[in-house]
């Protein structure tokens, strides 16, 4: 009589839930970004728009029914256009912005009542990343390390000059598991810190993209935040339910206002390398975030442009460089300008320089206040 042979099944792979956050107006790209056009609509860097190019990049690490998409009630309804492959379930709209930490954290808590042992990756949806290949290979090492343990792991970009608009992770030591253990976050530096930490050596640029087990996070939540913890444990228990859009509408404006980076990466940094179990991941794989109409100029020189970058029907330049002007369908003559962005969009006109694209958001400011909704 042959023996029953018993075969033991391997252990499946926790499953990998991209959440892409894309609630941002995009101030800084007025007045090409609008608040029912944001940034993350916007073709920027291909044909495709920034969310579609964020979508369609991360494809190869989960399918589509895995994805989750945090915007706003002005942006719902154009980003389901986009996203065609998406259930509508899968977008969260947020009846009020409460920054990152409240975000990220609703959808790890009605991951958890569907999946105890999902990993969570948080990913901006209006960034280039220009090697693919490197960033699937990095991805894949940080859902691991995520996966391994009550781990936190973030992408951490080799800076290339001195910044004052990102975070800066300084690292310690390596870690077995590869990565670079996390000693602390710095926000947005002056340019004397900022130039200290590049030379320093072991400062990243923080990207903004963090991978970790739902459950991580939540107990981090629940640890940092705990009034809004319990906030979204409450709207969380009510998706899938009739109730929870409503119970979303009147609970989750008494979430904290406050990002990741200040709510739980922080304070965790504080306990030590080896006891916070934060890691950086030094990534190389071409990572623009477009911050302003400077940073876009930048990236278009890239993509072929000479001295100028401009889109329109035709130009003519004479002595005139560094300039990034946008007029379709017009055509530019400039001459004898240097360094100005130049934006037109038929009701409206941005003139600025290079230099100062940063307060393009202060425009918008201004136009809140003056409530001038047509053009915001």
């Amino acid at each position: 009589m042959k023996k029953e042979i018993k075969t033991v099944a391997k252990p499946q792979k926790p499953e990998f839930y991209p959440v892409i956050l894309a609630g941002g107006r995009g101030t800084r790209f007025w007045p090409l970004s609008r608040k029912c056009m944001a940034k993350q609509l916007l073709p920027l860097n291909s044909q495709k728009s920034m969310i579609q190019e964020t979508v369609e990049r991360l494809l190869a690490a989960a399918p589509a029914k895995n994805f989750w998409v945090v915007t706003n009630g002005d942006l719902r309804a154009p980003i389901m256009r986009q996203l065609k492959t998406l259930n509508r379930k899968q977008l969260l709209a947020e009846p009020v912005g409460r920054n990152t930490a409240p975000a990220i954290g609703l959808a790890a808590f009605i991951l958890l009542h569907h999946d105890p042992d999902a990993i969570l990756g948080l990913f901006p949806s209006d960034h280039v990343i220009a090697n693919e290949k490197q960033f699937h290979k990095d991805l894949a090492k940080g859902i691991a390390i995520a996966a391994a343990g009550e781990n936190i792991v973030v992408m951490g970009i080799q800076p290339t000059r001195i910044e004052t608009g990102y975070g800066y992770i300084e690292t310690g030591a390596k870690a077995r598991n590869g990565a670079l253990r996390v000693r602390r976050f710095t926000e947005k530096p002056d340019t004397e810190r900022a130039a200290e930490f590049v030379a320093a050596g072991n400062y990243y640029w923080n990207s903004g993209m963090f991978l970790w087990a739902a459950s991580t996070l939540a107990a981090a939540l629940h640890e940092y935040l705990p009034k809004t913890a319990k906030i979204l444990e409450q709207i969380a228990a009510s998706y899938g339910t009739k109730k929870f859009e409503a119970t979303f509408k009147r609970l989750y404006p008494q979430c904290e206002d406050i990002s990741v980076d200040y709510a739980l990466l922080e304070p965790r940094s504080a306990k030590g390398e080896e006891a916070s179990n934060l890691f950086c991941i030094p990534a190389d794989f071409g990572w623009n975030d477009l911050g302003s109409w400077a940073a876009h100029y930048e990236h278009r020189l890239t993509q072929g442009h000479k001295v100028n970058a401009v889109e329109s029907q035709g130009v003519f330049t004479l002595d005139a460089q560094g300039n990034y002007l946008y007029a379709p369908g017009k055509f530019i003559a400039a001459v004898g300008v240097h360094n100005l962005v130049v934006v037109d969009t038929g009701d409206a006109l941005l003139i600025t320089t290079r230099e100062r694209a940063q307060d393009v958001g202060k425009i918008v400011k201004y136009l809140d206040e003056k409530k001038l909704k047509k053009l915001v």
